[in-house]
């Protein structure tokens, strides 16, 4: 697959994997941002399950990111997951709504603010997602900024949207570049993501009439400045 492909090539990217005799039984990576982790894809085979694979694998991916000075680790966890994470130490910071199978107006208008990406714009997009994040993760943004979008207003970006980039990563610090930039994307995708914390992009897919399940987002270590209300659209579960 795609993803495993790219954890095995990137040099930022720290899989391993955990066997029984010549058979694989479960898999972990480790992503590097600096000073912030993440775990990602943490999976144990069904028939090896309630052993301790996963707590084995999560404490080994955690041990690995310390030792690269990670001061924090973060990883998105599903009820089925969560209990693992909290006997290793993480605890939960938000939720993250999942919206799949949409309902939705295809009457929307794409507003005018919204353009087309240009290198000259770069520093902005890099300092947007920084401020929101908390992270510096223009290692991953790079690769996935042509072909991407831009909501400009006076020659300010108040938000981007990579479609590229995982499931859509959307970052807005104004309502009107928000909604306009899920909009767009929301034309030819049937799902959504996005942190409980931001009230806009929850009312505005609850008057869609759609529902939702949740996951957790979790930490382990320093706490960050994160603004999850700014945050319209995630990466995916692998990178937040």
């Amino acid at each position: 697959m795609p993803i495993f492909e790219f954890y095995t090539k990137s040099s930022f990217c720290f899989p391993l994997k955990a066997t029984i005799g010549n058979k694989i039984v479960g898999i972990g990576t480790a992503v590097v941002h600096d000073t912030i982790g993440w775990l990602a894809h943490i999976i144990v085979h069904p028939f090896h399950r309630n052993k301790g694979i996963g707590q084995f694998i999560t404490r080994s991916l955690v041990d690995l990111l310390h030792a690269k000075r990670c001061e924090t680790i973060y990883l998105i966890a599903t009820d089925l997951g969560a209990h693992v994470y909290e006997k290793v130490g993480f605890e939960t910071e938000t939720e993250y709504l999942i919206f799949k199978d949409l309902k939705k107006d295809n009457h929307w208008t794409t507003s005018r603010n919204i353009k087309l990406y240009t290198d000259n714009l770069k520093e902005q997009v890099a300092h947007l997602d920084q401020m929101v994040s908390g992270e510096n993760r223009l290692v991953h943004l790079a690769d996935y900024l042509q072909g991407a979008y831009v909501y400009k207003k006076d020659d300010i970006v108040e938000g981007f949207y990579l479609p590229a980039f995982g499931e859509g990563l959307i970052i807005a610090n104004s309502r009107s570049a928000g909604l306009g930039l899920m909009k767009l994307r929301l034309a030819v995708k049937e799902d959504a993501a996005f942190p409980e914390d931001n009230i806009i992009a929850a009312d505005f897919m609850h008057n869609q009439k759609n529902t939702f399940v949740k996951v957790r987002r979790m930490r382990l270590g320093k706490k960050r400045k994160v603004l999850f209300s700014n945050i319209y659209n995630r990466i995916g579960g692998n990178i937040g």
